[in-house]
């Protein structure tokens, strides 16, 4: 992927930051921002943003059939603020960089492994604008620069930032230098999962599009309960990636996360560093993982 979404993001922010005072930056007011920029830059403007019944879809993105302007619908069965937050800043992102390509889009939560390969890169993309949009870089590195880990942590980006604690997970995995799994885990085994470059390039990852992938016994995504600060917990390495080394141990955090429709543990698995010979690096495969969630 190019960095088309992170240079949209970074427009409208150069945007943000001359027209609102500091302390309105956050959370960003995704239906005043999408209106009113695309009514100052374009000639074919958002003139509407509303909720509507959408079954099976996240939200939409249409243009009227005149093609002069577009709006923008979410589901309104969704009752998380941050995944409709992160809906409508999916949708911009469509509008900023997609709307020449098709006069619709419906966007849902299925595995993006099934679709084919524009469509996947479309759908990567407008969630890369979603996040740099809501967590821009520079602002998430000061959140947490300096601090260990820590689902409380986590909360405070969720709150300042209006996004579900998946999604600041996964903008937290992106900046580590260490390596760092995202993973989600229903009935004892992984629904989906994600590791960060450093993680990745060391063989440290599940493909769980073609794998099932059992969560280890032992491990705290077992037997997690719900609480405020999540749980914290350590296990062999070994138990979940066999070529680790003996003696090595894995940093898991865990928190449950409920909501009508859906249950699930996040899992934020932190593993020490180690080096790798290239050898071993050139046997990697390209990762493969389930469809992520941002609720």
């Amino acid at each position: 992927m190019d960095n088309k979404p992170k240079l949209q993001a970074n427009e409208v922010w150069k945007v943000l930051r001359l027209a609102l005072p500091e302390e309105e930056h956050f959370p960003v007011d995704v239906k005043r921002v999408a209106l009113e920029i695309s009514k100052a830059k374009f000639s074919d403007p958002i003139t509407e943003i509303t909720a509507c019944p959408l079954p099976g879809f996240e939200g939409m993105l249409a243009r009227n059939q005149a093609g002069t302007k577009w709006m923008i619908a979410y589901n309104d069965k969704l009752e998380s603020d941050g995944r409709i937050r992160f809906t409508l800043a999916h949708e911009f992102g469509h509008y900023l960089m997609h709307r020449s390509l098709r006069e619709q889009f419906k966007c849902t939560q299925e595995d993006m492994h099934a679709w084919d390969s524009l469509e996947r890169a479309i759908e990567a993309e407008a969630d890369t604008f979603a996040s740099f949009l809501l967590m821009p870089i520079d602002d998430f590195r000061h959140q947490v620069d300096g601090q260990k880990f820590s689902i409380d942590l986590l909360m405070h980006c969720t709150n300042r930032y209006g996004v579900s604690l998946t999604a600041a997970a996964l903008k937290w995995r992106d900046i580590s230098n260490g390596r760092v799994i995202v993973v989600a885990a229903k009935d004892g085994f992984l629904d989906w999962s994600c590791s960060n470059n450093a993680a990745y390039r060391s063989g440290a990852y599940f493909a769980t599009k073609r794998d099932t992938v059992e969560v280890p016994e032992g491990s705290l995504l077992n037997s997690a309960v719900w609480t405020s600060g999540g749980q914290t917990g350590s296990i062999r390495a070994s138990a979940w990636f066999s070529k680790e080394p003996d003696g090595m141990m894995i940093e898991e955090h865990a928190f449950v996360i409920e909501g009508k429709d859906y249950c699930y543990t996040l899992g934020v698995l932190l593993l020490p560093d180690v080096e790798r010979s290239a050898d071993e690096e050139d046997e990697l495969l390209t990762p493969l993982s389930g469809g992520m969630s941002f609720r």
